[in-house]
C-alpha cells in the first residue's frame, strides 16, 4: 500500500534567523484565511478587528496580513517584540495583556506598537509617558486605553469602575506623550459566570462619566471589548474594537510553564 501523501509545508524566513523559521502546513494557512474571512464578514467596516495572535507563530500573522488584516494583538511583551520585525512596517500591533512597568521600555522599542489597551494605573501611565518621550521623540503620541475591571474578578486586571474617571483625567493632564483613545475591559467568559452584558454596560457607563469629565463627546472615546466567544454581542453593545484570537488562528497551545528555580543558595543547573 502507498503511504498517504504528506501535507505540503511552506518554510518562512520573514527576515529572522534561520533557526527562527517555522514550518506551517498549507492546510493551516488555508484555515487561517477562511476563518479570518468569516470573522471579518461579521465585523462592521467601521469597527476595528484586532486579530489576537498570542502563542501563535508569526508565520500565521503574515498569512493574515497577506489576506488584508493589519491590526494584531499580543498579550506578552517578549512575543510582541519578537514578532514585530517579521511583519511589514504598516502592521499595527496592539498590546492587550497585563503590563509591568519594568517591561515598558522593551515594549516601546517596537515601532509597530500602535496602542496599549491595558493602562490600569497612573504609575503605569507615568512610565509609559517617560519611555514614550525618550524613545519616540517627535512622533505622534502613543495611543493608550484605560483598562477597567468591570467584573470585579481578582484574576483580571484593570482599575475599579469608580477609579476610571480619575485615571483618565490623570493620563490626559500629565502624559503629553500619550493619547487617551478609549476604555477597555475583559468580560466574563461564559454564561455560567453571568455573561458579558453587564461588563459591557459598565464600560459604557464608565465612558459616559469619563467623557463628561474630560469635556468630550462619548464617541470620542473608543470601547475595546469582546473576544472570540462574545465579539458579536460586544459590537451590538457599542464596541469599537474587538479582540478575536482562537476563532481566527485556532486553539492555542498551553503556555510553557516557567523554568524551575533552584533552591536558595544553589546555582542554576
Amino acid at each position: 500500500l502507498l503511504a498517504p501523501p504528506r501535507a505540503r509545508t511552506r518554510r518562512w524566513s520573514l527576515g529572522g534567523p534561520a533557526s527562527d523559521m517555522a514550518e506551517v502546513t498549507e492546510a493551516e494557512l488555508d484555515s487561517v484565511r477562511e476563518r479570518l474571512a468569516a470573522v471579518r464578514g461579521r465585523v462592521p467596516a467601521d469597527r476595528t478587528l484586532v486579530a489576537v495572535s498570542k502563542l501563535k507563530p508569526a508565520e500565521l500573522m503574515v498569512c493574515a496580513y497577506e489576506a488584508g488584516q493589519r491590526d494584531f494583538g499580543e498579550n506578552y511583551v517578549q512575543e510582541l517584540v519578537d514578532k514585530g520585525p517579521r511583519l511589514p512596517a504598516d502592521a499595527r500591533l496592539h498590546f492587550i495583556g497585563h503590563l509591568q512597568t519594568n517591561k515598558v521600555k522593551l515594549l516601546l522599542s517596537e515601532p509597530r506598537l500602535c496602542c496599549v489597551h491595558t493602562v490600569d494605573s497612573l504609575k503605569l501611565a507615568a512610565e509609559l509617558q517617560k519611555r514614550a518621550a525618550a524613545l519616540r521623540p517627535g512622533q505622534a503620541p502613543l495611543a493608550v486605553m484605560a483598562q477597567v475591571n468591570t467584573s470585579g474578578e481578582v484574576s483580571k486586571g484593570g482599575c475599579a469602575p469608580a477609579e476610571c474617571v480619575a485615571l483618565c483625567e490623570g493620563i490626559r493632564a500629565s502624559c503629553p506623550a500619550l493619547r487617551l483613545t478609549g476604555l477597555m475591559c475583559i468580560g466574563k467568559y461564559s454564561a455560567a459566570e453571568g455573561g458579558s452584558a453587564a461588563d459591557f454596560e459598565t464600560l459604557r457607563r464608565c465612558r459616559s462619566e469619563a467623557a463628561a469629565a474630560l469635556g468630550e463627546e462619548e464617541g470620542a472615546l473608543h470601547l475595546s471589548m469582546g473576544m472570540s466567544h462574545d465579539f458579536e454581542e460586544a459590537i451590538a453593545a457599542g464596541a469599537t474594537h474587538v479582540r478575536v484570537g482562537s476563532t481566527i488562528f485556532g486553539a492555542r497551545p498551553p503556555k510553557p510553564p516557567p523554568a524551575a528555580q533552584p533552591p536558595e543558595g544553589q546555582p542554576p543547573p
